[in-house]
C-alpha cells in the first residue's frame, strides 16, 4: 500500500480531474495561525483541516494533549472536508508532513485505504512552480462512513511494558526526549526503555522523506526488524504518526501510543528517565 504521493502525481490527477479531495493540515506546536495561513495561500481546491478542533478532542490529562475524537465525531468532520466513500485523499502540510500525518494515521485507521501523504507538502510544490490559491475552499457534505481499529495501537501499560519484548521509539526532538527541556508537559524527560528517534531523522533537506533503504537502515540502527514489535510515541501522538508513515515507507507497520508523553507524564505512578540512556 503505498504511503505517498509526489507533486507530479498530484498535479496529473488535478489537470485530468480526477477526483481527489486535497487536505491542507497546517499546524505547529506553538502556531495558532494555521487557518491564517491557508487562508493566505494553498493548493487550489484544498480544503482546511484544523488539527486541534477536528483531529484530537480536548486536551485532558488522563488521556494527553491531543486526545484521539470519537469515531462519529472524525466522521462528522471528514464529511464536512467532502470526502466521499471510494475517495483518494491527499494530505499535506508545510512542514514535511508532520502534522498531515496525524490525519493520513487518522483516516488509516478509519478504514480509508487511498489516503496519501503529499511528499515534500506544500514546499515541494511551490519548488515546482505550481499555481496556489488564497481564500476558503467550503466543499459539498461527503457521505464517508468511517470505522475505527484498522491500526495498530497501544496505551500506557502497553508502552511501560514494550521495550521488554520489543522497541519503543520516541520520537520528539532529542532535547526532550533527554529532559534537557520541555515546553509544554509537566515533566522532562522519557518513558524508560524508549529509543530516541527524532521524526526530523525522517526527512531530506527538502522536507521529502528519506528513500526507503535510508529509511530501513535507519530504523534498523535503532533496533527495529521485521520481527520486532516497534510502537512510537512523541508529545502528543501527532509526529508518532509520520514516524508511523516513515516506518511504513521502510516495510515496518508499529503501533501508536495515542496519548504518548503528555499522557504517560501526568500520571504520577509513571516513572521517567532524562539523559540520552533508554533506561528500564
Amino acid at each position: 500500500m503505498d504511503t505517498l504521493i509526489d507533486v507530479a502525481g498530484l498535479n496529473a490527477r488535478k489537470a485530468s480531474g480526477q477526483r481527489t479531495v486535497v487536505l491542507d493540515v497546517r499546524w505547529a506546536l506553538g502556531d495558532p495561525e494555521g487557518r491564517s495561513h491557508y487562508l493566505q495561500e494553498h493548493i487550489p481546491g484544498a480544503v482546511y483541516v484544523d488539527l486541534p478542533t477536528q483531529l484530537a478532542d480536548s486536551a485532558d490529562p488522563v488521556r494527553g494533549r491531543h486526545p484521539l475524537p470519537s469515531q462519529p465525531r472524525f466522521q462528522d468532520a471528514a464529511r464536512s472536508w467532502g470526502i466521499c466513500d471510494g475517495d483518494v485523499v491527499v494530505a499535506y502540510d508545510d512542514a514535511g508532513n508532520t502534522s498531515a500525518a496525524r490525519l493520513w494515521w487518522m483516516l488509516r485507521d478509519a478504514g480509508v485505504r487511498t489516503v496519501y501523504l503529499l511528499d515534500g507538502g506544500l514546499v515541494a510544490w511551490r519548488a515546482a512552480g505550481l499555481p496556489l490559491e488564497g481564500g476558503p475552499v467550503e466543499p459539498d457534505t461527503g457521505d464517508v462512513t468511517l470505522a475505527s481499529g484498522g491500526m495498530a495501537v497501544t496505551d500506557a501499560d502497553g508502552a511501560a511494558d514494550w521495550a521488554a519484548g520489543g522497541v519503543l521509539l520516541d520520537a520528539r526532538a532529542g532535547e526532550r526526549y533527554r529532559g534537557e527541556v520541555e515546553p509544554v508537559d509537566p515533566r522532562a524527560g522519557h518513558i524508560p526503555g524508549a529509543v530516541s528517534a527524532p521524526t526530523t531523522g525522517n526527512l531530506d533537506d527538502d522536507g521529502r522523506f528519506l528513500p526507503p533503504a535510508e529509511l530501513r537502515r535507519r530504523f534498523a540502527r535503532l533496533g527495529v526488524d521485521a520481527t520486532t514489535p516497534t510502537a512510537v510515541y512523541c508529545g502528543s501522538g501527532v509526529t508518532a504518526s509520520h514516524e508511523i508513515a516513515a516506518l511504513e515507507i521502510a516495510g515496518f507497520s508499529a503501533a501508536l501510543f495515542p496519548g504518548s508523553f503528555s499522557q504517560w507524564c501526568n500520571d504520577a505512578s509513571r516513572h521517567v528517565i532524562t539523559g540520552a540512556d533508554p533506561g528500564a
